[in-house]
């Protein structure tokens, strides 16, 4: 067997094995009493048991083969051996091209199994227009939501003095959510006549999108010990206070430095809740970064870093399109921003699948 089936059959085995783990764990009875914890699980399955089933396909088509080349080797009775000999090369085929097309999927199922991410959305150069634009991504990702029937839940939102945002965080949560958003992060650039604009001229605006997996608590954890945390009034665009009761939450993970500030809901308690969700998802994409990093992540190299400085798209409104820099390709601008990413995202999971595959 050539080393890179080795591999792949290596991690098939992982695989399994972790996809019965899940099947025991969901009918635990204290994970069956814990909506959450079985909307995780079931999430996880769901994205790789169509994979383990095809590979115990591919095991059962895999044990013929042999039983067949052992019947051949050994001779005993040509009548069997003249019929192994003609059923093998069949046999041999089917189980190469489930192996091959399992392979295709085992570079993506991981990215399934994330069914939560925190999506953030902040206005980039361009002043008001910049507002603006990135209040229209913010909408253009909640009705991509929409469309796959994912839970899109407003965190934070500070609307821009003219309309749009400053600055929009939503938790997203469903079945191939980081899959179908994974790609997103990085530098939105729009060219077009703002709206704000008298005499007619393109502008050129950005807004900034990062997309971090939302880690299982299992996963990750913050000690208190390390997040310092103040309470203070909410703040309005302009600085002041929106309301005299102290309800704004800010955190500072000591070891990294990572703030969050979180001031969308009335209650205090609600807001410590999303700023520990946030603070979580940002502590743990950043040491991910690190490990993928030092590991040169095929995924990296190929999509990009998602860093906030790496401009992925650009839309010009004058020709009715977005060019996607990755891809070097041209998609119709109203339908994106209505939502049906689909076409693209497919087109970056292939390019992406590709470079994986190699690296297997």
């Amino acid at each position: 067997m050539p080393e890179a089936h080795a591999n792949l059959i290596i991690k098939l085995d992982a695989l399994a094995v972790q996809h019965d783990d899940l099947q025991r764990q969901l009918s635990e009875p204290d994970v069956v009493t814990d909506h959450r914890r079985v909307q995780e699980l079931s999430v996880k399955r769901a994205a790789i048991s169509g994979l383990v089933e095809q590979y115990r396909q591919y095991q059962a088509l895999h044990s013929q083969v042999q039983e067949h080349q052992q019947i051949i080797a050994e001779g005993a009775d040509a009548e069997l051996v003249s019929l192994a000999k003609e059923e093998l090369p069949g046999l041999q085929e089917q189980a190469d091209a489930l192996l091959e097309a399992i392979s295709n999927e085992l570079v993506t199922a991981q990215d399934r199994t994330v069914g939560s991410v925190i999506l953030e959305v902040r206005a980039g150069t361009g002043g008001a227009e910049a507002a603006l634009w990135a209040g229209d991504l913010f909408e253009m990702y909640q009705r991509y939501a929409t469309r796959h029937k994912w839970s899109f839940t407003p965190m934070d939102f500070s609307p821009g003095e003219q309309g749009g945002v400053r600055q929009a965080v939503a938790n997203v949560e469903g079945t191939g959510v980081w899959q179908g958003l994974g790609y997103e992060g990085g530098v939105h650039c729009v060219k077009r006549v703002p709206a704000t604009e008298t005499q007619g001229r393109v502008h050129t605006s950005t807004a900034t999108v990062a997309v971090l997996p939302e880690p299982d608590k299992l996963q990750i954890d913050i000690p208190e010990s390390d997040v310092k945390m103040h309470i203070t009034t909410a703040q309005g665009p302009g600085g002041q206070n929106v309301n005299k009761v102290a309800t704004a939450v800010n955190m500072v993970h000591i070891p990294t430095g990572i703030e969050v500030r979180m001031q969308e809901s009335k209650s205090q308690h609600q807001n410590r809740i999303k700023a520990w969700q946030l603070l979580r998802a940002r502590v743990y994409d950043h040491y991910q970064r690190i490990r993928d990093a030092e590991r040169a992540d095929a995924r990296s190299e190929m999509i990009g870093s998602g860093g906030r400085s790496e401009r992925i798209r650009t839309y010009r409104n004058k020709e009715n399109i977005a060019v996607d820099h990755r891809l070097n390709r041209s998609f119709g601008l109203q339908g994106l921003l209505n939502g049906d990413l689909d076409e693209l995202v497919e087109a970056l999971i292939a390019q992406d699948r590709a470079q994986r595959l190699a690296a297997l």
